[in-house]
């Protein structure tokens, strides 16, 4: 039963606790984290405590989540940061996802029949792209945090070494994985028990991991991507079956790219721009949605157009978008006025499109898993952030004495036009393996700004996390609070399969007999999805509600502090 994570309001920024901290403005409203584990927002937290921004929270926050949600997120994959500077206003999206290795080849995925072996792309090292993350961590510190890493990373480093509780969550997605991370005996030795899964409860301590951040503190990037650890990560991938180079890590950079922005009912959206599909998606079905009084239709009715919205948003996902740094994907025109009404010319009021019918690609999930938080500080500083290791606990492989799992991202590529991922998301050639490329995400960290109030959120949920920030954004404009926002139920449509998946509650009978009777295939079960963390600040009073999804209950947290204004 989904259940309401109240938010938890501490007294953290007091004038005591920021006497010592550097000069700065005063505060102008609370502050804010929500975030998928109580660990990460309690570090977060310390941080803005401490003296430190939204920025310097979210290395905090991000450090402690690959600890103490391995399945989720870590040093060994990457992530998107969408930032907002209070001084200035300036926005921006830091893009620290992976990069196939340069030695990657377009068919790497296939056997001598041209098949697609899922086997490789998702298990074992040659799925690995090249991580991310702690070039980002490092590049939000330079340039955006207050403190320097050691400080932000200190939460993290601490609990590695003293150790952390396994919870309900670890627990059900390594029961999935148990025997794949089995081959991997560093791996096994890190979060299996003789074996097994550990119970809830036991204590985990990681000092490798601890060690690793040490030498990212002390070094910044280069004590990740050159030097010795550098050399460990390629050795331990390619002995077991990668093709990992020093070149690789040598070169990886992070992107400042540009957000996008879209105009919708009186809110400014700031969301994500190529490689994530996500920003142009929500674009796209907003632009469909503007033609349409919906906000007034019942419920069957408008979740219908936004099903209808959904179909066509993904089709394009799956011919046109692909890294911008090696495809010319047609923005402009996917999320123009011109588009999306060719688009509503194609949808029936009252009758669901077959997907088969609309021009695309020929052609059950995995578990998704990812992670997801939001912050905002007293000062006004914004940051949403979307990491990931792909599948929950990556390609199950950890290099000896690193203390991280690696990713699976290479299957984030379309490894076949027509041949879905682990997602069920199919790709065309935008999204082809290439040397150095950036896989497609959905990943979709979002701001929305209007009427009062301005939020910060976002999800993980592989294939479905642009339809629950879809979700989001219109629980947000129908008035909902941080809370409420992040318990909604869910559905989704992807252009294929064909068919409307939905948590229970998220229609009622009478809905979805009407849904039916209009064709659609409607799939409604007690399972549920996404992890979506929210943060609300009200303009007028200041106050900032921090709402935690509580699909996983007891695990997120979202915690409020109340600002004190002094000069």
């Amino acid at each position: 039963m989904i259940r309401f994570l109240l938010p938890v309001v501490l007294a953290l920024l007091s004038p005591l606790a920021l006497a010592d901290a550097p000069a700065r403005k005063a505060p102008l409203h609370d502050a804010g984290i929500a975030s998928a584990n109580a660990y990460a927002t309690d570090a977060g937290m310390e941080v803005l405590a401490k003296g430190g921004n939204a920025f310097d929270a979210a290395i905090a926050v991000s450090a402690t989540l690959g600890l103490v949600e391995p399945e989720s997120s870590g040093l060994g994959g990457g992530g998107f940061m969408l930032l907002r500077v209070a001084g200035d206003g300036r926005e921006v999206f830091i893009d620290a996802r992976e990069r196939a290795p340069y030695a990657a080849t377009r068919d790497m995925f296939l056997d001598a029949e041209g098949n697609a072996v899922r086997d490789r792309s998702v298990n074992g090292a040659l799925a690995a792209a090249i991580p991310g993350l702690p070039a980002g961590l490092d590049h939000l510190a330079k340039k955006y945090g207050r403190l320097p890493l050691r400080e932000s990373l200190a939460p993290a480093i601490r609990l590695a070494n003293e150790g952390w509780r396994f919870g309900p969550k670890n627990a059900a997605m390594l029961g999935w994985r148990r025997e794949v991370l089995a081959r991997s005996p560093a791996a096994a030795g890190l979060f299996l028990r003789d074996g097994q899964v550990p119970a809830e409860g036991t204590l985990m301590r990681n000092p490798d991991y601890a060690r690793v951040l040490e030498r990212l503190a002390a070094q910044g990037a280069d004590g990740f991507y050159r030097g010795e650890l550098a050399g460990r990560l390629v050795r331990g991938v390619n002995e077991a079956g990668g093709i990992w180079s020093e070149r690789d890590l040598a070169e990886y950079r992070v992107v400042e790219r540009e957000p996008l922005r879209i105009s919708h009912r009186g809110y400014e959206i700031t969301t994500s721009p190529a490689p994530s599909s996500g920003g142009v998606a929500l674009a796209t079905m907003l632009k469909v949605l503007e033609g349409y009084d919906y906000p007034r239709l019942d419920k069957a009715q408008r979740s219908h157009l936004l099903v209808e919205a959904m179909r066509r948003a993904y089709r394009d996902r799956a011919l046109y978008l692909g890294d911008p740094d090696f495809v010319q994907a047609p923005v402009d025109m996917l999320t123009s006025d011109a588009y999306a009404a060719g688009l509503r010319a194609s949808i029936h009021p009252a009758k669901a499109t077959p997907s088969e019918l609309l021009p695309g690609i020929d052609a059950q999930p995995l578990r998704p898993d990812t992670t997801h938080f939001s912050i905002v500080d007293a000062e006004g500083n914004m940051i949403a952030v979307t990491q990931t290791v792909n599948l929950p606990y990556g390609n199950a492989l950890v290099v000896p004495g690193t203390g991280f799992l690696l990713n699976n991202e290479m299957d984030d590529f379309s490894v076949k036009p027509g041949v879905p991922n682990a997602f069920g998301l199919l790709g065309d050639d935008a999204n082809a393996i290439a040397p150095g490329k950036r896989p497609l995400s959905s990943m979709t960290p979002t701001f929305i700004s209007g009427h009062g109030r301005t939020a910060v959120l976002g999800t993980p949920g592989g294939s479905r996390i642009i339809t629950m920030v879809m979700l989001g954004l219109l629980e947000l404009m129908d008035g909902q609070g941080a809370q409420a926002t992040a318990a909604a139920p869910r559905f989704h449509h992807q252009y294929l399969p064909d068919v409307v998946q939905a948590e229970a509650g998220a229609f009622t009978d009478e809905e979805i007999e009407a849904l039916r009777a209009m064709g659609h295939v409607v799939e409604s079960s007690e399972r549920t999805w996404g992890n979506m963390q929210v943060v609300l600040w009200h303009h007028d009073s200041g106050k900032v509600e921090a709402g935690a999804d509580p699909r996983w209950e007891g695990v997120g947290k979202g915690s409020a502090s109340e600002a004190s204004v002094y000069r």
